[in-house]
């Protein structure tokens, strides 16, 4: 009788180890996903999912691992029961379509996209990822998306990043210089803020190449105009080149001229609220360094944190501590 009794209670303290909730199981697998072990996460997923079913981080996370896995027709399968959920966030709608990406099925992973749109028209992921496919198909109209990107989901920064690059190689001076700078400073360790620096600092030269900066703008934009207009009065000091030491200063003298002639009140925007505490912090010099004289010689720009480090660390504690998002309803363009 003892006998049976400890087997008894030998068999549920077994038991009890893997007895887990659909909980613990998730966390395992997401153990195991930061391992890179997704064919253990997608083993302990199905168990989480068998347990509950309508989870939706549990099915979402088990489309996402077959992913990583390479199994793009199980990511599919495992996400196209969740969009008309109304749970369902865009994550679900981006790993799918990147998964048609994957399988090369262009058609399916606009129509992705698109319907992820239709759904939440406020995710500034799926216009972007909608914007890229478009724009592997010549089709230009992918500039329109991530302009939707950009004003309905301003905290985003996929958008002014690819944005950015698309008018840097129009005709267009202003809104390229502007979404690249936008994009540094919400992402300032991304990986791509090196490419965009550089069409900044090129970007600037194309701007300054006329003498009369509102002389060949088409546009009907007062926003892009006004802007013009405040760099048009700094153009004489452009005469010596564009670098990072005079576009410190072009840059300064334009908030200036932004903020003294009533342009801040009639165009709040973030992006010159940030110049101008930079100003006043004393960290301008330091911040167009960053930005700029990265691009045009890197090693001298080493000299320059060398020679200036005190200035150095203070703006990089300042990128650190600070997180930029662009205000709903400052979209101009």
């Amino acid at each position: 009788m003892k006998k049976i009794i400890f087997l008894f209670i030998a068999f549920a303290f077994h038991s009890s180890l893997f007895a887990q909730d659909a909980k613990q199981l998730y966390e395992n697998a997401r153990n195991f996903m930061h391992k890179g072990d997704y064919a253990n996460a997608i083993l302990v997923l199905n168990r989480a999912l068998a347990l509950e079913p309508n989870n939706l981080e549990v099915a979402k996370n088990l489309g996402l691992n077959y992913y990583y896995a390479n199994e793009f027709k199980k990511s599919i399968a495992a996400l196209t029961p969740l969009f008309d959920r109304n749970d369902v966030d865009d994550q679900c709608f981006q790993i799918a379509g990147d998964a048609y990406w994957a399988l090369e099925d262009a058609k399916e992973a606009e129509n992705t996209y698109r319907k992820g749109i239709k759904k939440l028209p406020n995710s500034g992921a799926l216009y972007n990822e909608l914007g890229k496919v478009l724009w592997t198909k010549n089709d230009f109209s992918a500039i329109k998306q991530w302009e939707k990107g950009i004003e309905n989901d301003p905290g985003f920064a996929g958008n002014y990043y690819n944005a950015s690059k698309y008018y840097y190689f129009t005709t267009d001076k202003v809104w390229s210089l502007l979404y690249g700078e936008i994009f540094i400073n919400i992402d300032p360790r991304n990986a791509y803020c090196p490419e965009i620096k550089n069409i900044l600092l090129e970007g600037y030269k194309k701007l300054f190449a006329d003498a009369d900066l509102e002389k060949n703008y088409k546009e009907k934009n007062s926003f892009a105009l006004a802007f013009l207009k405040s760099m048009n009065k700094q153009s004489s000091l452009a005469s010596g080149g564009i670098s990072a030491e005079t576009l410190t200063m072009i840059r300064t003298r334009f908030i200036f001229d932004w903020y003294a002639g009533g342009s801040a009140e009639k165009f709040p925007f973030k992006l010159f609220e940030l110049q101008q505490q930079y100003i006043q912090e004393g960290l301008f010099d330091a911040y167009n360094q960053w930005v700029f004289a990265t691009a045009q010689n890197l090693p001298a720009y080493q000299n320059w944190t060398s020679e200036h480090s005190k200035e150095y660390a203070e703006l990089n504690r300042f990128l650190q501590d600070r997180m930029f998002k662009i205000p709903t309803g400052q979209y101009y363009h």
